[in-house]
This record gives C-alpha cells, structure tokens and sequence, in this order.
C-alpha cells in the first residue's frame, strides 16, 4: 500500500525536477560536443568584439564631441582636452581590433566572412583615430606655440580627423554586431540541427 503512495510522489518530483531544468535521476547531462564547444567560443569572441567596438565607438564619438566645442576658439586646456579624448579613443580602437582578430580566429564557415569584414573595419577605425590622435597633439603643439591662426587651424584639422575617426568606427561597429549575430546564429543552428538529429 506504501508503494503504491510513493510511486506518484516519484513522478512528481520527476515532473519539477524536469520543470525546473534539472535531469531526471538516472539520465545524464548532454555531453558537449567538440563542434559545439569551438561553436561556442566563436560566438563568444564575437560577442566579446561587438562590446568592444560599442565602447569604441562612444569613445570615438565622444572625442568628436569634445573637437566640436568652442570651434573658432582654441586653447591650450582645450587642445589638451581633445587630445586626452583622442588617445582614449585611440586605445578603445585598439581594444576592438584585438578582440575582432580574435573573433575573426575562431570563427567557423557560417560567420567567417562577417567577422572579416568586421576585422578589416575595426582596422580601418583604429587607423583613422590614429590618424585623429595625431592631428589632436598637432593642436596642442601649435597652441602651445601662441599662433592663434596656426592653433586654429590645427584644431579644426583635428576635429575633421576626429569626425572620419568617429564615422568609422561607427561603420566597424555595425559590421562587428552583424559578425556577432552571424556567430550566435551558427551557434544556435547547430544546437537546433544536434536536437532534430537526436529527436529522429
């Protein structure tokens, strides 16, 4: 009579275990597949690129900012200020580059040629906030010299660099999210085709 109690008291707690994501007693956790794992890595790195080339790109943006104020009217603490806002964009456009050639690594066939094209955006943006970043110190030198029309000049020579720089970047951001989604769609497509097959 006991036995007969405890068999629907089994079941249910079979049912909340399952419920609640957990397996069943007696059953295994599915084992991860080494195509799925490189899978997983490659949509992480994308993943880890996109976030990269977000900050980027605020930072690329901000200096932009930042190059607009007080256009026509230069000094040295606003040169420096630029300057300060270009190298933070620069080291950000760094960042990007690295994560993106990461991802580019390890990406697999489905999102291969996004995240190229994301890699050869992100070297196009840090090459034009280096570009930026040069132009930026060039302000700072030629205000720090007192020739107002120089200063000027410079500055405003900055901020265009500072504007392609931030477009750019803009630019290598999108394709780095377009890389991530390719990459976590190849990911979930195996984990939807692994399911099928075990389903049959």
């Amino acid at each position: 009579m006991r036995t007969k109690a405890l068999i629907p008291l089994l079941a249910l707690t079979v049912g909340i275990a399952c419920a609640a994501g957990l397996d069943p007693p007696g059953q295994l956790s599915p084992v991860s597949t080494p195509s799925q794992k490189a899978k997983d890595a490659a949509s992480k790195a994308a993943q880890e690129a996109q976030s990269a080339a977000k900050k980027a790109a605020d930072a690329a943006n901000a200096a932009a900012e930042k190059g607009k104020i007080n256009a026509g009217k230069i000094s040295k603490a606003l040169a420096e200020g630029i300057r300060r806002a270009a190298q933070k964009a620069a080291e950000a456009a760094h960042r990007f580059e690295a994560k993106a050639s990461a991802s580019s690594a390890l990406a697999l066939d489905a999102s291969k040629e996004a995240a190229n094209a994301a890699l050869e955006e992100s070297r196009k943006a840090t090459k034009a906030t280096e570009e930026a970043l040069k132009r930026a110190e060039e302000a700072v030198r030629m205000a720090a010299q007192s020739t107002e029309a120089g200063a000027e000049k410079a500055a405003k020579s900055a901020r265009d660099a500072l504007q392609t720089a931030a477009e750019a970047t803009r630019k290598a951001a999108q394709a780095a999210h377009e890389a991530a989604a390719r990459a976590i769609e190849a990911a979930h497509g195996a984990d939807s085709s692994a399911q099928q097959s075990s389903g049959k």
